[in-house]
């Protein structure tokens, strides 16, 4: 079936769905028109389709000064549809295209970042997926708040990489919004590379933090083992967006569930490779949520999780 292949495949062949709820619609018409379910012969599917994809794959690397030559590689190979599984990536094919039908998987804020105008109305040739990393930020600190009564200071680990970013600066917004609420202060570090996470979590014990919240991005994604060994080492408790990250070894994590959010996307390429306008298509927010707490990463950091956030968790690690 034709799903298939938007959910990553690159061929499948399969009776014609749409053909057969169609004529499921026939038969209820039928039924309720008098005819008798007994009556009514079982329909052997006569339209089949072969369906098959090429995938172009280009990788940064995290060199993120790559995208727009990457995006261009792309749109010389004359592709049809451009994903782009960061933000940045979509926002360099964007630049460097109007007409390529753009989308982009868990952005974490495709209004401040420029993806889009509106959620509900984007414009353009771009759509996709967000994550609401930005609006999680809040959330993310709270939880902290519930866990430790006298949190006074949580550091910020973001990339350098993404300074110039607009993501970059509304999520640092949100969070600071957020704190100043809850009277706590966010020290924000920079690191350009993974060579760079032991000076930044030392920088970040020097500000006498009492916990770390990993900024959501792809180097600390691919690197989050390494984070959460380094975090243990300098006995912090740090917390991110993905349950991938608790599952490394962080304390924990709460966002969106990104492979959710992966398979919609899936559907949005198929919606397009069929003749959908990316213009009628809005932006799908998520739907799925993860609390993954890890407690024998907090046992080692010799931390005690209350039951009442403990109650609230999708999954514990023991």
């Amino acid at each position: 079936m034709r799903e298939f292949v938007a959910a990553g495949g690159l061929m499948s062949y399969g009776a014609n769905q749409a053909d057969l709820f169609h004529r499921a619609a026939g038969y209820v018409d039928k039924i309720l028109k008098g005819a008798k379910p007994a009556d009514l012969p079982v329909q052997q599917p006569s339209k089949f389709e072969l369906v098959i994809i090429e995938l172009v794959n280009r990788f940064a690397d995290e060199h993120y000064d790559r995208f727009d030559g990457l995006a261009t590689e792309l749109i010389e190979a004359k592709v049809d549809v451009i994903v782009g599984s960061l933000g940045m990536a979509a926002l360099a094919a964007k630049r460097q295209t109007a007409s390529i039908p753009i989308i982009f998987v868990a952005s974490g804020d495709p209004v401040g970042s420029g993806l889009v105008d509106t959620l509900a109305h984007p414009g353009g040739n771009v759509r996709g997926t967000s994550a609401l990393t930005s609006d999680l930020a809040a959330k993310s600190l709270e939880l902290l708040k519930d866990c430790f009564s006298n949190l006074s200071t949580v550091g910020v680990l973001a990339n350098s990489n993404t300074n110039t970013s607009s993501f970059r600066r509304s999520y640092v917004a949100a969070v600071q919004a957020a704190a100043e609420t809850l009277h706590v202060s966010v020290p924000v570090v920079g690191v350009r590379s993974p060579d760079e996470f032991e000076r930044g979590f030392a920088e970040i014990g020097n500000a006498h933090v009492d916990a770390v919240l990993l900024m959501p991005d792809g180097m600390f994604n691919n690197d989050r083992k390494h984070i959460a060994e380094l975090a243990l080492a300098h006995k912090l408790p740090a917390v991110g967006w993905s349950a991938e990250i608790a599952e490394a070894g962080a304390l924990w994590s709460y966002g969106a569930n990104i492979p959710d959010l992966f398979r919609h996307t899936g559907v949005y390429i198929d919606k397009v490779l069929r003749g959908t306008k990316p213009a009628d298509i809005p932006v799908e927010q998520p739907v799925l949520f993860d609390f993954v707490v890890n407690l024998k990463t907090a046992k080692a950091l010799g931390l005690s999780i209350p039951p009442a956030v403990l109650a609230r968790a999708d999954k514990v690690i023991e």
